[in-house]
């Protein structure tokens, strides 16, 4: 376990702690783990008083002549009922050591309880921690981890590698010592009773630990195996719940319980061969346990008729070998779990290694508290993967998305950006997010590359932090997400200490607020996950209105009135006119109905602009731009010729 390294980051101290195996891990929480340790060794300095007062009271038991047995205490019973006044009769006495075995054995269960409850409040703290600190890191971590990650594995290794972790750390760390602690208190005992049978009990304990040690070190890949089988099969199932309408909407329904069963099978299969070792681990643990008190009974037996020892210390020997033997042999156990521990601390490390996408930043060191809302782009370029260079290996796939982009945008201003899927407008506003590099600092061999300048008021954007960029812009995506909360807790996630009165000037101008009304529950309506409760236009008015509740310099809408009909769309673009002037605007949109109004409009083509302009402009150049105007004016041309209303508002999308 020692070859592990993660880095904790205490989310209520603000404080890393760098882990290297398990004892580093425990950081903050040994005090607890001492007194859990203390616990146990004092329940097992009393537990091992048992075997001696059963030895003492076995060997006062002396035959007589006329047959039976005569009963002569040990000094201490004597000295015990002595003190208690009790009539020293064989009875009392008897009782008398009845009653401290219970009594010693019951105050022994309650140091027990102590170990685990002490054992159980330093782990839970610890995976507390763990837990916290794995959350903050993946909402730290760059974009391009979740493009390349599963997100069922993700909260496989959130949720059961870190509870494989609690058990080990709850139950096992402390068995681990218990193990040890009776194995070296047990073997003076002992030999100091009997040389020969000491070595008769302690005889198969070294092919015990050979066994379970080997056992161990064949179940790490097993583990490994088991644990990636779970976290694929996880996928599958938060893929299916995420897209049961989609595998309804396409009669995929077999298809997909077809994959789940494959991968259910792949997840048994392995298991099962799991359990199937485990199986033969613990059958023939038992045999060797077994076994080991077998050989105590014989040569205890035969040596006891032979007088080399007493009855008492024969009964004795066979109690302290099974605190021995099977405390060993739950090593296996403990070695299995600190199997499946590391396994898993290994998977959590891949997470927790992986660099913030704050870890590369060189931010100057005065940067402003607020922007005006002025975009400066030079000569910008960006694709996804480094090109090879030498020193590094070929066949890096490059999939070179925006190529020499520079355009002006005065604070106040509108700006449209238009041009087919992929052509490199929603990677523009990605780079103004900060969700890539566009600087070339990231180091992975697979990842962003670009170079170019973005200025926010004269501000390089790559040395403004990404908290107060990101908080310098609202944006609704492509695809708007929303909470599986009310409609009120959805609107105020940019600004949750908006008033009544900002909020429904908000949800007026998305052209929402009367939707909303409608319902029973009005803002108070619980949303579905990811709003699959609302239509596709009104969770696009949601996310409009969210953004517009923040009111930050810098408003981004890509391709977000593509769900709405040409009414709403009206007055959604008349809302935001009369903001004009107060807002750097940034439209992503097919229909060109909602960018005539725009200061600057931008045609891309294959990541590159091939036209500039207003609308009066760019419609005199005859180009691109002037041939879609016409299309979609020819489109709703005919509709009114036909006397026909387009359901959907929007026209079919035409590509420049």
């Amino acid at each position: 376990m020692g070859s592990l390294e993660l880095t904790i980051r205490d989310v209520n101290t603000k404080q890393e702690i760098k882990h290297a195996g398990l004892y580093e891990l425990t950081a903050g929480f040994r005090s607890p783990y001492a007194a859990s340790i203390a616990a146990m060794t004092i329940g097992i300095g009393l537990l091992f008083c048992v075997p001696m007062i059963t030895k003492d009271i076995i060997d006062g038991f002396v035959p007589i002549e006329t047959g039976g047995y005569t009963f002569q205490a040990p000094d201490w019973i004597e000295s015990i009922t002595t003190a208690l006044g009790l009539a020293e009769t064989t009875f009392r006495k008897l009782a008398t050591a009845g009653s401290l075995v219970i009594g010693i054995t019951a105050c022994a269960g309650i140091f027990q309880y102590l170990k685990g409850r002490w054992a159980a409040q330093a782990s839970e703290a610890i995976v507390r921690r763990l837990r916290n600190s794995l959350h903050a890191h993946l909402a730290a971590l760059p974009t391009r981890f979740f493009d390349k990650s599963e997100t069922g594995d993700l909260v496989q290794r959130c949720t059961s590698d870190v509870e494989t972790v609690r058990v080990f750390l709850a139950s096992q760390v402390v068995e681990i010592g218990r193990s040890i602690l009776l194995v070296a208190c047990v073997t003076p005992v002992l030999f100091s009773m009997s040389t020969q049978l000491a070595w008769v009990t302690l005889s198969l304990l070294p092919l015990l630990v050979f066994y379970s040690t080997f056992f161990f070190s064949k179940l790490i890949f097993i583990f490994t195996e088991v644990d990636e089988a779970e976290g694929r099969l996880t996928t599958v199932l938060q893929e299916n719940l995420t897209g049961i309408r989609v595998v309804r909407s396409f009669g995929r329904r077999e298809f997909e319980e077809q994959k789940f069963g494959v991968a259910n099978d792949e997840h048994r299969d392995k298991t099962y061969r799991l359990m199937r070792l485990l199986a033969g681990f613990w059958s023939f643990s038992d045999v060797i346990c077994m076994s080991q008190g077998a050989l105590v009974l014989f040569f205890g037996c035969w040596w006891t008729l032979s007088g080399d020892i007493t009855l008492g210390t024969m009964v004795a020997f066979t109690m302290y070998s099974a605190y021995v033997i099977w405390p060993v042999r739950q090593m296996g156990r403990t070695l299995v779990e600190a199997g499946k521990a590391r396994v898993s601390l290994g998977r959590l490390r891949e997470v927790l290694s992986t660099p913030r996408e704050d870890a590369s930043d060189k931010l100057m060191s005065d940067p402003p508290r607020a922007l005006m809302g002025s975009i400066s782009v030079q000569n910008l370029n960006f694709s996804y993967g480094r090109p090879p260079r030498e020193g590094r290996a070929k066949g890096v796939a490059v999939h070179q998305v925006l190529t020499d982009v520079s355009f002006q945008l005065e604070a106040g201003q509108t700006l449209a950006l238009l041009g087919p899927p992929g052509s490199g407008k929603s990677t523009l506003i990605q780079l103004l997010l900060r969700l890539y590099n566009y600087d070339g600092s990231a180091e992975e061999e697979d990842t962003e590359h670009g170079s170019g300048s973005i200025q926010l008021d004269g501000h390089e954007l790559s040395e403004l932090p990404r908290e107060l960029v990101r908080e310098q812009i609202g944006v609704v995506l492509q695809n708007p997400f929303l909470y599986a909360r009310t409609i009120e807790q959805n609107l105020r996630v940019g600004y949750p200490t908006s008033g009544a009165d900002e909020l429904r000037a908000a949800t007026e101008a998305a052209a929402i607020h009367d939707s909303i009304e409608g319902f029973e529950l009005g803002y108070e309506t619980m949303l579905g996950e990811r709003g699959v409760t609302l239509s596709g236009g009104q969770k696009q008015r949601v996310a409009i209105a969210r953004a517009l509740l923040k009111t930050a310099p810098i408003l981004v809408l890509d391709d977000a009135l593509s769900a709405v009909d040409s009414e709403t769309e009206r007055l959604i673009l008349g809302a935001l006119s009369e903001r004009r002037g107060k807002q750097t605007t940034i439209l992503i949109a097919h229909r060109l109905s909602c960018v005539t109004h725009a200061d600057l409009i931008l045609v891309f083509d294959d990541g590159r602009i091939v036209e500039r302009g207003s609308h009066a402009e760019l419609l005199s150049h005859k180009g691109a731009y002037a041939r879609l105007w016409a299309i979609q004016n020819a489109y709703h041309d005919d509709l009114a010729a036909l006397d026909v209303t387009d359901p959907s508002g929007p026209p079919t999308e035409v590509q420049a």
